[in-house]
């Protein structure tokens, strides 16, 4: 049995070197195969792992985001009542003054400049801090990953995230100051003339609003288009135009001052966006929408005008005096600058446009490819 065996292996040797190296080879590409499938497998299982945590991250990141915002309302209606203080008119013509027209008039800018600032501040708090914790969350991330690599010098340490954070004062401070200013001089244009017994339809309401939107959002000086206007002077509420202090000082800056101001000049260019100035104006758009919904509520029309026409009609023909509108305009505050999720707010929170932006502002600043820049 053996003999013949041999015999025939002698006899077809070529044949059997042949099939043998050729079973070897399958042998050992089967294993390579295997090796690269398994590594190919283990390099998708890892990058849907990181993908899965990154989303997660991204996920957390936005809850905070919509948290800070809230939690800030409150010091944003505070500095907006401490600036524009119409309780103290209202209590005064409470005391029947002589002077009960002048105060009616002071009265009527104030009210309709706190709710008008109101609208613009909170829109801008939304979106400001939306990239601001964003732009911080992507780079927490990658320190993250950079950890978990060994890689030991982060890119956002806690004292420049405090830092860099602090900047939104500006929002909340001289931004809001200049804000105001701004926005006081454009309600005196439209509604200084008008009297007090003159009565206004939401549509006639709708009408002023756009006028004063225009004067704010657009410069004085002539621009080559409206969305550069509208990016020169509204960023400039929420970022000062002039670098940041750090950054004039010829010496003693440290690494951390260093990583503080190369964040504040990526915001400055992420606010100078195109992007960003649509997500702003179609939030403002939303803002201001919200605003009339609002007032609208106190413009029912009577159950004899709703029998004798349709109900758009009805609410577009009542018409109330300027001096019933402005208690209206001057409580809306309390709805729009509301720590509760009210649904001026909430709207603002949960549009797609809003979700949409913050996630490829996360997804700029959380990938590798960042630490390259």
């Amino acid at each position: 049995m053996l003999l013949a065996v041999w015999g025939f292996l002698k006899r077809h040797r070529r044949k059997c070197l042949f099939l043998g190296a050729f079973l070897g080879g399958v042998y050992v590409l089967g294993k390579y195969g295997q090796k690269k499938m398994k590594a190919i497998q283990e390099k998708e299982a890892a990058e849907y792992i990181a993908q899965a945590r990154r989303q997660y991250h991204f996920e957390s990141n936005q809850r905070t985001c919509n948290m800070t915002v809230l939690s800030m309302l409150p010091t944003l209606r505070d500095a907006l009542m401490h600036q524009l203080n119409s309780e103290g008119l209202t209590s005064l013509l409470k005391s029947k003054p002589t002077n009960k027209l002048e105060i009616w008039e002071d009265l009527k800018i104030i009210s309709f400049t706190r709710s008008i600032v109101a609208v613009y501040s909170t829109c801008m708090l939304v979106v400001l801090l939306r990239v601001q914790l964003n732009i911080i969350g992507g780079y927490i991330y990658l320190d993250n990953a950079a950890v978990c690599k060994n890689e030991t010098t982060p890119l956002a340490p806690p004292e420049v995230q405090q830092q860099y954070l602090s900047s939104i004062q500006h929002l909340l401070g001289d931004g809001l100051t200049e804000l105001i200013t701004v926005v006081k001089n454009a309600v005196q244009d439209v509604f200084g003339s008008v009297s007090l017994k003159h009565a206004l339809s939401l549509l006639d309401l709708d009408q002023k609003l756009r006028e004063i939107r225009i004067i704010v959002e657009q410069s004085k000086e002539k621009a080559s288009s409206e969305e550069t206007r509208s990016q020169s002077l509204l960023c400039h509420y929420m970022m000062p135009d002039e670098e940041n202090p750090l950054a004039t000082q010829a010496y003693g800056l440290t690494e951390k001052d260093v990583a503080t101001i190369k964040l504040l000049n990526e915001t400055r260019d992420m606010l100078e966006s195109p992007d960003f100035n649509r997500v702003l104006s179609t939030c403002l758009n939303r803002g201001f929408s919200r605003l009339l919904d609002n007032v609208a509520e106190f413009f029912r029309p009577s159950e004899h005008d709703l029998c004798h026409s349709s109900s758009m009609n009805s609410l577009s023909s009542v018409s109330l005096p300027l001096a019933k509108i402005i208690p209206i305009i001057n409580g809306q505050i309390y709805s729009v600058c509301s720590e509760t999720p009210s649904h001026f707010v909430q709207d603002l929170l949960m549009m797609e446009q809003v979700k949409d932006f913050a996630a490829n502002v996360y997804e700029a600043f959380s990938t590798p490819q960042q630490l390259e820049k």
